[in-house]
Parts: C-alpha cells; structure tokens; sequence
C-alpha cells in the first residue's frame, strides 16, 4: 500500500507540473485577436539581463509619492531578469547597500511609446501582506496643466495589494479623476489564484474608451466624456511599467510580513498590438 501511495503522489505531482507548464506554454502560440496587428513584444527568449533594447530602468528610494519601502535597481539580476522563457521581478528582503527591500521597476520609455493600441500582459503574482505588484502606463512627455501628476493621466492594468489576494484592480487617473479626491475610475475582478496561475491582464484603449480584461472577463470600461484633458489626457503615447512595490499607502496598509520575502512577479509574455488598416 504505501508504495502505492507513492505512486499516486508523485503522480498528482507530475500532472501539476504539466498543467503548470501548459498554462504558460500553451498561450505562448496563441494568435493574435482579430481585427489586431502585433507591433512590439517581448518573449523573454533569451536568458539574463531583461533586453535593454525594449526596457530601461527607474531607480531609487525616494517612497514614490506612496510612502514605499523599496528601493528600485537597474541591471541587478537579483530583482529583474529573464529565466527558461519567463521575465522573473523580485522583492527581496535582502539589506542590500543599507536598503532594507529591493526591487526593480521596468520601464519601455523609448523604447516603446504607443497611442492607443491593445496590450497583453501575462503574468503570475506575488503574494502575501506588503506586496504591491502593478502593471502600469505613464505618458511619455507632460504636455498637459501644470506637466506633473495626474494632470497627464495614468492607466493601470493591474493592480493587487497582498493583504486582499485574489482582488485586482484596474482604473485610469486624471485631473478630475483621481484617487486623492475619491473620484478615480475604477474596478476590481475575483481571481481567486493570482499567485498560483499565470492569467492574462488586457487593456484595450482607443479614442473613445479603455476597456480592461483579465482572461477572457471585461471587468472595467470608463468612456471618454468629450470634456477635455482635464477629464480625458489619453490622447497621446504611454509607456509601459511593471514593477512590484513593497509597502506604501496602500500596499502596506496592512503592514509588511518579513516572512514571505522574497516574492516575483513572474511574466511569460508581453505583447501590444494596434488595430489593423
């Protein structure tokens, strides 16, 4: 009986591991939606370093504007690098330079600006109480009232703070629209496994609308109101973000468990498209 049982184990074990895998390797050669052009990508192909041809780095320690924990380093791949096909992002607890938490926040600035278009992200969360993993956009030039924040506007695809797993957040800010004065655009989807499975965070955004998915679920839409910038600054090129925060405002509202250190974002994919003609 009990080699029986063995058995069994390790075959429960297997099957885990295959369906692990073809959660990420099966929607590696999925086509690309219809009506849709692919314009850039990354496949995460090459061990290392992230390619420094299509993401750069924001560094420092300074909070963020959120109070954060972390400190952001650039070419340090022990806080961002490329692993069997997977972009690996880790918040470590490590003391490194006298920084208590490490983490790394990539950026496409220049290297991918984009108006409009439908962006795919998938990727597999970190858990536990301070973490604060975002996949993001930020406008590439300041243009707009005073050129600072949110005047120009941001978009977050994804946003899931550890003390609330399984809830994500998509939303947009603007200078009518933002979360300092209760106003922002806003929603949130169950997705009960974050952590477990890797799932596809979309962001649709055209002239008229942006729209958010995860999977095959369309949980946000706010339209654009014809009012001006103020309401609506989406009419020019963003960039893309992805980091993981430690603490803050939000992230650590709850406090941070040292215990759960260190944690990744782990991404298989990132591809934007725009639509064809």
């Amino acid at each position: 009986m009990i080699r029986y049982r063995w058995f069994g184990l390790l075959l429960v074990i297997a099957l885990g591991a295959c369906e692990k895998d073809s959660v990420s390797a099966d929607n590696k050669t999925k086509e690309k939606p219809e009506g849709w052009q692919l314009v850039w990508s990354d496949e995460f192909s090459v061990n290392g370093l992230p390619d420094a041809q299509k993401w750069g780095y924001q560094t420092g320690g300074s909070g963020w504007g959120n109070d954060e924990k972390q400190y952001y380093y650039a070419d340090r791949v022990e806080n961002a690098r490329v692993e069997n096909g997977m972009l690996i992002i880790e918040a470590r607890r490590d003391n490194f330079e006298g920084h208590t938490y490490t983490s790394a926040r990539l950026v496409s600035r220049g290297k991918g600006d984009w108006t409009y278009g439908r962006f795919e992200i998938r990727a597999k969360l970190p858990a536990g109480r301070g973490t604060w993993p975002a996949i993001w956009m930020m406008p590439t030039e300041s243009t707009y009232g005073s050129g600072g924040w949110p005047d120009n506007g941001e978009i977050d695809i994804m946003e899931h703070v550890g003390y609330n797993m399984g809830t994500v957040h998509a939303s947009i800010h603007s200078k009518m629209y933002y979360h300092k004065i209760g106003t922002q655009k806003t929603a949130t989807t169950k997705v009960s496994d974050v952590a477990l499975r890797f799932h596809d965070y979309i962001l649709e955004w055209d002239a008229n609308e942006i729209r958010a998915w995860v999977d095959t679920t369309l949980y946000f839409t706010t339209p654009n109101e014809g009012k001006g910038w103020e309401y609506w600054p989406f009419d020019k090129e963003f960039y893309l973000i992805l980091n993981i925060a430690v603490g803050g405002s939000w992230g650590g509202a709850q406090g941070i468990d040292d215990s759960i250190f260190p944690q990744q974002m782990v991404i298989d994919y990132v591809r934007v498209y725009q639509k064809e003609n």
